[in-house]
């Protein structure tokens, strides 16, 4: 039998955090955008502040997958909530239940620190992940699109403020 056990990430995990987010965004035809660092994961996850949350999924000891995430705010429910930014499973160890077990406990951790939501984004061409989230009751914000600045774009506005 197989011991699962999920838990907060460690300063030593940071090595690992930064391989499964690379393999992710491989996964995901993003590799070109994995510029973080094992420095950079560990002055989000280890910092003052604290800017991201990582949690840990083992299976016999051994790193089986990771959910990285961060604090949101909903004015509507004036209660914060998370976004979950990454979430990888080794292929490996999937079909055994660790990416559900990962959702259960950032939805068990957001609801005992007073949080309203668990919120996300899936490529929409990623049908074993959507049909996951399907079968956890998810629900589907199709009238919402989410927008971004960043790089040159991001820079170019920032400059309006000065």
């Amino acid at each position: 039998m197989t011991a699962l056990a999920i838990r907060e990430a460690a300063p030593a995990d940071v090595p690992t955090i930064a391989r499964f987010v690379r393999a992710l965004a491989e996964y995901e035809k993003l590799a070109h955008e994995a510029r973080g660092t094992d420095a950079d994961f560990h002055a989000a996850i280890f910092g003052t502040p604290q800017r991201a949350g990582c949690l840990v999924a083992e299976v016999d000891g051994e790193a089986a997958g990771i959910a990285l995430y961060h604090w949101t705010f909903s004015t509507f429910l004036a209660k914060h909530g998370r976004w979950l930014e990454d979430l990888w499973v080794e292929p490996r160890f999937r079909r055994r239940g660790i990416a559900r077990a990962l959702f259960a406990r950032l939805a068990r951790d957001t609801l005992a620190e007073g949080g309203g939501r668990l919120a996300w984004n899936v490529l929409d061409w990623n049908t074993p992940a959507i049909a996951t989230y399907d079968a956890m009751g998810a629900e589907t914000l199709r009238e919402w699109i989410t927008r971004r600045l960043a790089g040159d774009a991001l820079a170019t506005l920032a400059k309006e403020a000065a």
